[in-house]
């Protein structure tokens, strides 16, 4: 099994910038049971255990209305992620692809993001199924899933049209 940090066959990485463009803000904290990354699920699972997503005062006015809606997209902050590598090797065989290319919470901005059942609301606490980062881990955003919406208006004349 793979080391969490080292830097497979096939792998390359970069220097990362000292300096930043952006700022965040962590609205909450998610809680599950994983506390390595060599044990969290590589992909959310619809019968995985119920996690807790925690809101922080004062977001916790924002959920207004979030119990409406059967799944969530939940946007994270994988803050044990290294941020330096360009090409990495999955299944550690030697072959690689570059970052952007996989689903690896390796990344440059090493957000990630999970569709989750929405269990129940109780006060800043959702519980959620789906979920596949480490306890801990901050939250930076939530939004209905995108899929149970329908475009606004139809294409109109021009839309698509690069100038």
């Amino acid at each position: 099994m793979a080391r969490e940090n080292e830097i497979r066959d096939g792998e390359s990485a970069v220097a990362y910038p000292t300096e930043f463009d952006a700022g965040l803000v962590f609205i909450g904290r998610i809680h599950t049971p994983w506390t390595s990354r060599l044990m969290t699920p590589r992909q959310g699972r619809a019968d995985g255990p119920i996690c807790r997503i925690e809101i922080f005062e004062p977001w916790q006015a924002a959920l207004d209305g979030v119990e409406r809606f059967e799944r969530l997209e939940v946007l994270y902050w994988l803050h044990m992620s290294r941020r330096d590598l360009l090409r990495q090797s999955p299944a550690n065989d030697g072959t690689s692809r570059g970052t952007f290319a996989l689903r690896s919470p390796v990344r440059p901005n090493p957000i990630g993001t999970s569709i989750v059942e929405l269990v129940s609301v109780e006060a800043n606490i959702l519980n959620v199924r789906g979920m596949d980062c480490l306890d801990g881990t901050p939250l930076l955003d939530l939004k209905p899933d995108r899929s149970l919406f329908k475009p606004i208006a139809p294409p109109q004349p021009g839309d698509f049209e690069t100038g």
